[in-house]
């Protein structure tokens, strides 16, 4: 093949490789900032071509790390509302502990997970030349955890939030440290709590009513993240995320909670009404 004809399939080659990998069910790709994290997207092919450009939702795994899951699970309702899917990748034993649980609760060593979150969102918001400044963020157990603490700390970049089935919950309570309360947010990652801004976004709750075991989610003395009131929101899931919701409503924030029948510690069974939410958000319904 002459070099002109080599130079003129080039750009097809490159326009084929974005098509393949970086558009539609992407690739997993390591985050430049900290390449021990990774993530995978859903970028609708409609890219470029409708007349507002989409929004983001990030939807976070929960302790098995389904990323790949949800990010499959999302791409239809991302498909047909103009939206990318961003699914993080956080993975078990970052420090080499083994441990499970460190992106729950924010901070792990010198990680801050929220950062790490962030620092996603800007590179597919510049990959893609998009104005991700704020975005929906939702999440299931792990991931439960995870995002409703991420909303005290940057409630600004958030258009919606979906909290699912957490198995601890930290409560807007100015007389508690991190993780039970938020009295000493500041002083730990550098940010007060917003209430105003907290109270602009749109919260959603998500619970199975037969959501019961207690194995995983009763802190005891000596393990990580026991401290002084760990489990005083309740025993069950569903008695600790209606706490977190009480807790969020004494503070001003709008908050709608499915209690859902029959449906026990099932993540991906639970996008359908999430999906609804945001859906609903994004119609005007619910601001």
């Amino acid at each position: 093949m002459s070099s002109a004809a080599q130079a003129s399939s080039q750009p097809d080659s490159e326009q084929r490789g974005q098509q393949l990998y970086d558009l539609g069910a992407t690739s997993v790709f390591s985050l430049a900032a900290d390449n021990r994290f990774v993530y995978t997207l859903y970028v609708p092919e409609s890219l470029g071509k409708t007349a507002s450009p989409p929004r983001l939702v990030v939807a976070v795994h929960g302790t098995g790390r389904q990323f790949v899951d949800y990010r499959n699970a999302y791409a239809e309702f991302g498909r047909w509302n103009n939206c990318v899917i961003l699914c993080p990748l956080f993975p078990i034993g970052v420090l080499g502990d083994g441990n499970r649980s460190g992106f729950k609760y924010i901070q792990e060593g010198d990680i801050r997970y929220d950062q790490v979150l962030l620092a996603m969102v800007d590179e597919v918001a510049r990959k893609y030349d998009l104005d991700f400044s704020t975005f929906a963020l939702t999440g299931f157990s792990g991931g439960g955890h995870f995002v409703h603490r991420f909303s005290y700390l940057h409630p600004e970049r958030l258009w919606a939030l979906s909290v699912g089935a957490p198995g601890s919950v930290t409560l807007i309570d100015p007389s508690r440290d991190w993780w039970v309360g938020t009295r000493d947010l500041q002083a730990r990652f550098g940010k007060a709590l917003d209430l105003a801004a907290l109270r602009r976004v749109p919260v959603h709750m998500i619970v199975g009513k037969v959501d019961l075991e207690t194995w995983e989610i009763t802190h005891k003395p000596g393990s990580r993240y026991y401290m002084e009131g760990a489990n005083d929101a309740g025993a069950t899931r569903p008695e600790r995320i209606q706490a977190l919701k009480r807790s969020l409503e004494q503070a001003g924030v709008r908050v709608t909670l499915d209690l859902v029948d029959n449906m026990s510690h099932q993540g991906l069974r639970s996008v359908e009404k999430v999906q609804a939410f945001l859906a609903a958000v994004i119609g005007g319904e619910i601001r």
